[in-house]
């Protein structure tokens, strides 16, 4: 079955003797047991409390698990919050971990605080480093943390090779897979153990929810939803109705935001003073050669680089601009731009170019290329 077809069956079992299309919204704390032998634990009961799921939760952790081919899904409040969840499963104090230098800011300053006060220590590598990996691989090594593209500069990592290599030494795999949105990249097939996604972005759709999730494989979810429970992890049912909702449109909408993001990224391009465009599906970039390998598609984010220009420039470029917001996040209907900085240890960037770092919404591309237009010519009279 095709994953459009897929997308709008998954995660309705159960809704058929209502005549219910869609599952309902279920709000949950206090779980009364049917019997005394339910309440020891000696009779099978679907749910005890509410922080540990309704329903709802049910029905999204199932779709989302056959969507990447998990053996189960875990949800938390934010896309953070499945990233620090999957990596606190997996590592104890005096383990040493490995991670992209392109990771998400807030997971690396997760790792640099949190983890450092708990005894678990950080390596970051770069993220081209591939199977070279192993040779950052210490006796006390626990996991490889990986997100590709990488944050903000959207390099492609090989995960087969990082995988393979990690794999030969018992060391985990978890991937930041928010990007592809489980949609367009399937990294549990590629060798990753864990693939955590911000559900606040292209599975929610509509910038108005937060939530995560990490699909686990049969040997990591044990130790996922342990680690889910002791830290008290809920979600509001509201928030997981609203993206079991965006999840029936994520094809047609990322099919959509590929097309018109690929548009925006070749006119950029053609643009003179545009340094750069760093597009994974654009033939020029660095990792084209993998990004094809191992995705079926782009999705509308991606950076660009202008040539060394002054504040002001900024300034007039972004102040006029009508149909690009300027905003954190991203995935949604919406477009929006905002000036990046990369923080790095490793790879570190020249500071010479402004990055941009862009989110082609659904709205026309030819508008929003006349907007980009538009600004980029205040950007050279300013």
């Amino acid at each position: 079955m095709h994953d459009d077809t897929r997308l709008a069956h998954i995660g309705r079992h159960g809704t058929e003797p209502l005549g219910l299309v869609n599952p309902p919204v279920c709000h949950a704390s206090t779980i009364l047991f049917p019997s005394f032998d339910a309440f020891e634990g000696k009779a099978p009961v679907p749910i005890t409390y509410g922080r540990h799921g309704t329903s709802t939760h049910f029905a999204l952790q199932e779709a989302l698990s056959e969507l990447e081919g998990g053996a189960g899904a875990v949800l938390v409040p934010s896309g953070l919050a499945a990233c620090t969840l999957a990596i606190q499963a997996l590592v104890a104090a005096g383990d040493h971990i490995l991670v992209t230098d392109s990771v998400y800011g807030p997971t690396r300053a997760f790792c640099d605080q949190a983890l450092r006060r708990c005894g678990v220590e950080t390596t970051y590598f770069a993220p081209e480093l591939g199977a070279g990996i192993a040779e950052l691989m210490r006796p006390n090594t626990r996991l490889v943390f990986v997100e590709s593209p990488g944050s903000l500069t959207f390099e492609i990592q090989d995960l087969p090779a990082i995988a393979a290599a990690a794999h030969a030494r018992g060391v985990r795999v978890v991937i930041d897979n928010t990007w592809g949105a489980g949609y367009f990249h399937k990294p549990l097939a590629l060798g990753a153990d864990i693939s955590v996604q911000a559900l606040t972005k292209y599975v929610g759709g509509h910038s108005d929810l937060m939530l995560g999730a990490l699909i686990c494989t049969a040997e990591t979810l044990p130790a996922v939803q342990a680690q889910a429970r002791l830290q008290g992890n809920a979600t509001a049912p509201d928030d997981v109705f609203l993206a079991l909702r965006g999840l029936r449109t994520l094809g047609t909408r990322l099919k959509a935001h590929d097309a018109s993001g690929r548009r925006v990224a070749e006119w950029l391009g053609g643009q003179p003073m545009v340094r750069r465009v760093i597009h994974p599906a654009c033939t020029d970039h660095p990792q084209h050669a993998l990004w094809r390998r191992d995705f079926s598609g782009a999705c509308g984010l991606f950076a660009f680089e202008l040539e060394s220009c002054r504040r002001e420039q900024l300034a007039a470029l972004f102040d006029g601009l009508r149909l690009f917001g300027m905003g954190y996040s991203w995935g949604g209907y919406e477009s929006l731009l905002i000036v990046a900085h990369p923080p790095r240890s490793v790879c570190k960037p020249g500071n010479e170019w402004p990055l941009l770092r862009i989110h082609v919404g659904l709205e026309d591309p030819a508008d929003l290329i006349a907007d980009l237009h538009e600004g980029l010519q205040r950007w050279q009279s300013a």
